[in-house]
């Protein structure tokens, strides 16, 4: 027969309470006492009935992650779900993935999603986690949630990392490199990311003395796709850039392909760096010079958030980070004339 938590109690000489408390996380358990329960839940191969325990507190045990279309960022899209994933693991909770189109109205859709599928938590990815709208209607449903890189103060509880200073320090990489005209291909317009990845771009030159040209800056929405056609724009210049740096690593790829299709040598003709640190920059050849952001610890940190806020009211709001820049072999210094 499975083990009841009535044997975990027995084994580890304890009241059911305590070994409920462990298992829903509760920080009220000393650390000692929680390693022995942890120690007896091990040994008698112990699995919580996540059905019984929400019927019994009214709870779902499940953290939804609602996130933008797939295909947008995948790489980045991705990266979030697996953290996600590792933070539920080990926990009664389990997570439920689910795309929203940003065009929809998600504020006017919200209920009927939170009716069928009950969520303990929510996890918003922008640019969700911008939608003043429906972050207002989850304050009504009182339905704990925090957001990932949100450009809004409003929300409760954030993590993310300071993308404008990272921005500016890859910029500032390619004008140490001698570069003057520098492009920029900027991401999806209401995107914290665009906002925080522009600002930075334009940082980074103000402080180099260099005027800011808005012919170097297009508009991409952070596919592959939109980095390959805003390449193309930024190429047929009369004076193109002699780097180009896109808002993440897909439309980066993009003006890596852009550039082989007109017979353009990286990092010989044209550098390029990019942002977001996915798999990708490391198995394109040159690797590409980029920002890391580490994806998997925010959708992890996401979900640890707001269930610790379930559990105490007075947790931290708000997390940030620390982001790396790895310089590869796309940048190099301008050929000179």
């Amino acid at each position: 027969m499975p083990a009841r938590i009535e044997d975990v109690a027995a084994h580890a000489g304890v009241s059911t309470k305590t070994v409920s408390r462990v298992l829903n996380g509760h920080t009220t358990v000393r650390a000692k006492l929680r390693a022995r329960i942890e120690a007896s839940i091990h040994a008698l191969n112990y699995v919580p009935n996540a059905s019984a325990r929400g019927l019994a507190g009214n709870r779902s045990y499940l953290v939804a992650l609602l996130y933008d279309n797939p295909m947008a960022g995948s790489s980045y899209t991705m990266e979030l779900i697996v953290g996600v994933l590792q933070a539920c693991k080990g926990t009664p909770y389990n997570a439920v993935l689910h795309p929203f189109d940003a065009a929809d109205d998600l504020a006017a859709r919200i209920d009927g999603f939170v009716a069928t599928h009950r969520p303990d938590a929510l996890v918003l990815v922008p640019p969700h986690a911008n939608n003043v709208k429906l972050l207002q209607r989850l304050d009504e449903l009182d339905i704990p949630y925090s957001t990932i890189s949100s450009r809004l103060h409003q929300s409760r509880i954030d993590v993310g990392f300071d993308e404008r200073r990272a921005a500016a320090e890859i910029v500032e990489h390619l004008v140490s490199l001698g570069h003057r005209r520098i492009g920029h291909i900027a991401g999806l317009q209401g995107h914290g990311a665009r906002t925080w990845r522009l600002g930075g771009y334009r940082d980074a030159l103000r402080r180099a003395g260099i005027a800011h040209d808005e012919s170097l800056v297009a508009d991409g929405d952070f596919t592959f796709a939109s980095g390959v056609a805003s390449a193309r724009m930024l190429l047929d210049l009369r004076h193109p850039p002699t780097a180009i740096f896109a808002a993440n690593d897909d439309m980066a790829c993009g003006v890596m392909r852009e550039a082989y299709e007109r017979g353009l040598s990286i990092p010989g003709d044209l550098s390029v760096c990019g942002f977001d640190g996915t798999p990708v920059s490391q198995l394109i050849s040159p690797g590409l010079t980029t920002v890391h952001q580490p994806c998997r610890e925010l959708g992890c940190l996401a979900v640890q958030s707001v269930l610790q806020s379930i559990r105490d009211a007075s947790a931290p709001r708000q997390a940030r980070v620390p982001y790396e820049v790895h310089l590869r072999a796309s940048t190099a210094a301008p050929r000179k004339p």
